[in-house]
C-alpha cells in the first residue's frame, strides 16, 4: 500500500521534492548535485507510488514550467530530455500499464469537467502551451529561431504520446498526422502575421503608394522571413513546408487584390503601382515553391493556386493603350506626308524631314511602352510591332502615291507602218497639231511635279527608313529582354500563340513595302528620264533622219546631266540601284527608237556599224571607267540591244526567210535561226529602207504605207 493512498496528494508531493533540483541562487539552472537529488528522490518511489513513467512525466513537467518562467534554454532541454524518456505504452510493464490507468483526475475546462487520465493531465497544458505558441511563431519566435525548434520538439513528443491515451478522441480535436499540424501552425501563424501586416499598413501613411502595393511587399517580406528562419525548422517535419506557408499567403493577398483587379479599366497610377507589385510578389511565390519542392511536387502546389492573371488584365489594358497610341502615330504620318516639300534636311542628311518626325513620334512611343511598369506579355509587343509595321507601310505606301506608271510616261506604240521612198522626210518635217499620245493636263503636272531631285530625295527617305527600322527593331529586342528575363512560372505552357513571331520578321511588312516602293521609284525615275524628260532629243529625234545623221552621241550630253543630278543626290547605298533603273530605261528607249521607231525612221543594212559603235558608247558610259555600273551588270543588260542591232546586219534575204520560217518554231516553243521572234524581225523589215522589205510585209502582213 502507498502512503496515504492518496494517488493526488502522493504526485503533488513528489512534484514539490523534484524542484529541490533548481539553483537556490538562479532558477533557470539546475544544481550541482542534482544527479544525488533524483537518486535520493528514487528512495520515495515505492512509498509515493512512482513510477518510471509517473516519474519521467513529473520530472518533465517540472522542467518545462521553470523554463516557462525562465526562459532558460537549458532547462528546456533537459525537459525535452526527460520527454523522450517517457516509455511509450508497448514499453511500459503489464503492472505499470493497470496502475497508470487507475490514475484519473477530474479537471474544470470551458465545456465543463473532464476526466484526465495521469499523463493527459500533465502533457495536455504543455502541448497546449507549445500549441499556442507555435500557432503563431512570428511573434513568439521573431528572433530566437533555436527556441522554436525545441518547441516543436516539446509539441511533437507530447502529441505522439497522448495520441496513445484512450480517451484522446474526446479531447479537442488532433490533428491526424504530424505534417497535418505541423500545417496547422503555418497556416495559423501566416494569418496572424498577415492580419499584423495588414492593421499596420492600414494605420500608417500611405499617400504616395497604394496600399495594396505595400501590402504585397510587406507580404514579400513576410514570406522571406518565413523562408529563411523558420520553414527549415517546420521542413524537417513536413518537406513541403514551404510551398504550403506560400500558397497561404498567396490566397490572404490574392483575397485583397481581387475587388481591385475587377475594378482597373485603365492604366491609372494605382494599377501602374500595384499590378507590378502583386505580379513580383505572385512570381516571387512560384520560385520558392519550385526552389523548395521537386517539379512534379510544384506543379500539383501550383495548380492548386489561383493565379492573379495579372499579365491578362495588364495585357488587356497595355493593348488598350498601345492601339491608341497607334492610331496617333497613324495621324502624324498622314500629317507627316501631307507637309512634306520633298527638301534634304541637309547636305550631309539628304533625306526629307517627314521620316524623322515619324521616327520621332514612333520612338517616344516605344519609349512610354518601356516605361509602363504594368506586366505584359509578349502579345502586346507583338502589337506594338505590328503597330509600328503598319505605320511604315502606310508611310512608303504614301510616298508613292499618285506615281504615274509607265503607260502615263510611255507614248502609245505608233502605227506599224511599212517603207516608202522619201516618207520618212516628210514626216520628220512636218508637224502634228496635237499629240493624242501626251496624258491629260492633270496627270501631266503630277509626273513634272516629281522631278529629278525630289525622286533623289524621297528613295534617300525611303533608305533612310528601312535603316533605322533595322536599329529600332534591335533597340526594342534588348529592351524587351531587359524587361522580360525571368522564367514565367505561372504560365509556362499557355500563349505560346504570342511566342509565333520571332526577333528577325517584326517589320518584314514595312521592309517589303518600303523595297517595293524604291524599286518603283527607281523604275519611274528611269523611265520619266529616258520618256519624258528626253522624250525630244531620244525618243522623237535620236535616228532621225538618219543614223548617220544623228548619232547617239546627241543624247549622251543631256542624259550625262540627268545621271549627274542622280548621283549629286542619291545616298550611296541606292546608288546602283538608281543608275541601273536608267540604265534599264535607256535600253528600253533604244528599243523603242530601233523598233517602233515610227514611220519616220528608216534603217539600212549599213547602219547595223554604227549602232554597233553607239551601242558601245552607251555601254562605256554607264561604266565610266570604273566609277560606274559593274561591267558585268552593264554587260549583262545590253546584250538584248545588241541581238537587235545585230539582225540589222542582215541582208533582206536572210531576215525575209527567217520570218517565213519563224513562225512555225515559235508554234514549238523555238526561235529562228538568227535568234529572234517574229514580231522583231517584222519590225526590223517594216522599217528596211528597201522595196523588197516592203513588198514582203505589205503581201504577206497587209502592212499600210508610211503615208497611211
Amino acid at each position: 500500500m502507498h502512503w496515504a493512498d492518496g494517488y493526488h496528494l502522493n504526485v503533488r508531493l513528489y512534484e514539490k521534492l523534484l524542484l529541490s533540483v533548481f539553483d537556490m541562487l538562479d532558477e533557470g539552472k539546475l544544481t550541482e548535485e542534482v544527479e544525488e537529488i533524483l537518486e535520493l528522490l528514487k528512495s520515495t518511489w515505492r512509498v509515493l507510488g512512482i513510477t518510471e513513467t509517473i516519474h519521467y512525466t513529473c520530472y518533465a513537467w517540472v522542467l518545462f514550467r521553470q523554463h516557462v518562467i525562465t526562459s532558460e534554454q537549458g532547462i528546456l532541454q533537459h525537459a525535452i530530455e526527460q520527454l523522450k524518456k517517457i516509455p511509450l505504452k508497448e514499453q511500459r510493464g503489464p503492472q505499470e500499464r493497470l496502475h497508470l490507468k487507475s490514475l484519473h483526475s477530474r479537471v474544470e475546462g470551458k465545456e465543463g469537467y473532464q476526466d484526465l487520465s495521469f499523463l493527459q493531465s500533465f502533457l495536455s497544458p504543455i502541448q497546449k502551451w507549445a500549441d499556442k505558441q507555435l500557432g503563431d511563431y512570428h511573434l513568439h519566435f521573431a528572433e530566437v529561431s533555436v527556441m522554436m525548434e525545441n518547441i516543436v520538439t516539446v509539441a511533437m513528443i507530447t502529441r505522439r504520446l497522448l495520441l496513445e491515451e484512450p480517451e484522446a478522441a474526446t479531447m479537442q480535436s488532433t490533428s491526424a498526422t504530424d505534417r497535418d499540424q505541423i500545417e496547422s501552425y503555418i497556416s495559423s501563424s501566416i494569418k496572424n502575421a498577415f492580419t499584423r501586416v495588414l492593421q499596420s499598413i492600414e494605420k500608417s501613411d500611405t499617400k504616395h503608394e497604394h496600399h495594396l502595393a505595400l501590402l504585397a511587399e510587406e507580404t514579400k517580406k513576410l514570406l522571406k522571413k518565413d523562408a529563411t528562419l523558420f520553414m527549415p525548422i517546420l521542413s524537417q517535419r513536413h518537406p513541403q513546408a514551404t510551398a504550403v506557408s506560400a500558397l497561404l499567403l498567396h490566397r490572404l493577398y490574392g483575397n485583397k487584390l481581387k475587388p481591385f483587379l475587377g475594378g482597373a479599366e485603365h492604366l491609372t497610377e494605382d494599377v501602374v503601382s500595384v499590378f507590378p507589385a502583386a505580379d513580383n510578389l505572385e512570381q516571387y511565390i512560384m520560385e520558392l515553391i519550385f526552389s523548395s519542392c521537386g517539379e512534379e511536387t510544384a506543379e500539383i502546389y501550383c495548380r492548386k493556386l489561383a493565379p492573379y492573371q495579372i499579365e491578362s488584365i495588364s495585357g488587356t489594358l497595355v493593348m488598350r493603350w498601345v492601339n491608341s497610341q497607334l492610331a496617333r502615330i497613324l495621324g502624324w504620318v498622314e500629317r507627316a506626308i501631307q507637309q512634306e516639300r520633298w527638301d534634304p534636311i541637309s547636305p550631309q542628311q539628304r533625306h526629307g524631314s517627314s521620316v524623322v518626325e515619324v521616327f520621332r513620334i514612333v520612338e517616344e512611343t516605344v519609349d512610354q511602352f518601356f516605361e509602363l511598369k504594368v506586366p505584359m506579355r509578349s502579345s502586346e509587343l507583338s502589337s506594338l510591332f505590328r503597330g509600328v509595321d503598319n505605320a511604315f507601310q502606310v508611310f512608303a505606301n504614301h510616298v508613292i502615291d499618285k506615281l504615274a506608271t509607265k503607260e502615263d510616261l510611255i507614248p502609245p506604240m505608233p502605227i506599224l507602218t511599212r517603207y516608202k521612198k522619201e516618207v520618212g522626210i516628210k514626216a520628220f518635217v512636218k508637224k502634228e497639231l496635237f499629240d493624242p499620245r501626251l496624258p491629260d493636263e492633270r496627270r501631266s503636272t503630277e509626273i513634272n511635279v516629281r522631278t529629278t531631285p525630289t525622286l533623289c530625295i524621297q528613295l534617300n527617305t525611303l533608305y533612310y527608313a528601312i535603316n533605322e527600322l533595322n536599329k529600332l527593331e534591335d533597340s526594342i529586342w534588348e529592351r524587351w529582354t531587359r524587361k522580360k528575363p525571368r522564367q514565367k512560372f505561372t504560365n509556362k505552357s499557355i500563349d505560346e500563340k504570342s511566342k509565333s513571331f520571332s526577333q528577325k520578321d517584326t517589320f518584314d511588312g514595312s521592309r517589303q513595302d518600303i523595297n517595293a516602293a524604291i524599286d518603283r521609284i527607281c523604275e519611274f525615275t528611269g523611265t520619266k528620264i529616258i520618256f519624258w524628260d528626253l522624250r525630244e532629243p531620244f525618243i522623237d529625234n535620236l535616228y532621225k533622219p538618219s543614223v548617220s545623221v544623228s548619232r547617239f552621241e546627241a543624247v549622251i550630253e543631256p542624259l550625262d546631266t540627268e545621271l549627274g543630278q542622280l548621283c549629286d543626290i542619291i545616298v550611296e547605298p541606292l546608288r546602283d540601284r538608281i543608275v541601273t533603273s536608267l540604265l534599264q530605261a535607256t535600253l528600253d528607249g533604244l528599243l523603242r527608237v530601233l523598233l517602233d521607231g515610227g514611220p519616220s525612221r528608216v534603217f539600212s543594212l549599213g547602219d547595223a556599224k554604227l549602232l554597233e559603235e553607239d551601242l558601245e558608247v552607251l555601254k562605256e558610259f554607264f561604266v565610266s571607267g570604273g566609277d560606274g555600273l559593274p561591267r558585268g551588270v552593264v554587260e549583262n543588260q545590253v546584250s538584248r540591244v545588241r541581238l537587235v542591232i545585230k539582225l540589222h546586219s542582215y541582208e533582206t534575204r536572210e531576215l525575209i526567210e527567217d520570218l517565213k520560217s519563224s513562225s512555225g518554231q515559235e508554234m514549238q516553243g523555238g526561235r529562228s535561226k538568227l535568234g529572234a521572234d517574229s514580231k522583231t524581225l517584222l519590225r526590223i523589215l517594216c522599217h528596211r529602207g528597201d522595196s523588197d522589205a516592203s513588198q514582203f510585209v505589205k503581201k504577206h502582213y497587209k502592212i499600210p504605207k508610211s503615208s497611211a
